[in-house]
């Protein structure tokens, strides 16, 4: 049977990965935002160019604005969300951290202080033994 302290530490293990996955997830609809803002501008000042053909299908270059516009929007908030998802998972690590250095410190004391009483026995078995 495993320890608290091994299932600690694998929870931690876990605990990261999982902050990480939702760190990346962030970072990408961040860029996916970027992307979306960056296009629009581009079909913008495409459309007021002079070779532009905006002036041909002005609700085509509208409607692709627009969309660029939504899609950076809904990739921000999906981004704003993803941060209380880090932010859960940076706590709950802590947590799990802090709860595996406790049970690491409790097993290296109860270790110790085995390893003592087996040293007081051991010069006890001495003491008595040489009289």
């Amino acid at each position: 049977m495993t320890t608290r302290r091994e299932r600690l530490k694998k929870l931690v293990s876990v605990q990261e990965q999982l902050k990480a996955l939702h760190e990346m997830r962030h970072a990408g609809f961040l860029a996916q935002a970027a992307s979306a803002g960056q296009e629009a501008e581009e079909l913008a000042a495409r459309s007021d160019g002079e070779t532009s053909l905006s002036g041909l299908f002005p609700d085509l270059y509208n409607r692709r604005i627009t969309q660029a516009l939504t899609r950076q929007a809904d990739n921000r908030e999906l981004a704003r969300a993803e941060a209380s998802h880090v932010a859960a998972a940076t706590a709950r690590t802590n947590m799990v951290e802090r709860s595996y250095r406790e049970a690491r410190q409790k097993d290296d004391r109860a270790r110790g202080e085995r390893d003592t009483l087996e040293m007081i026995e051991q010069l006890r078995g001495h003491a008595t033994g040489d009289e």
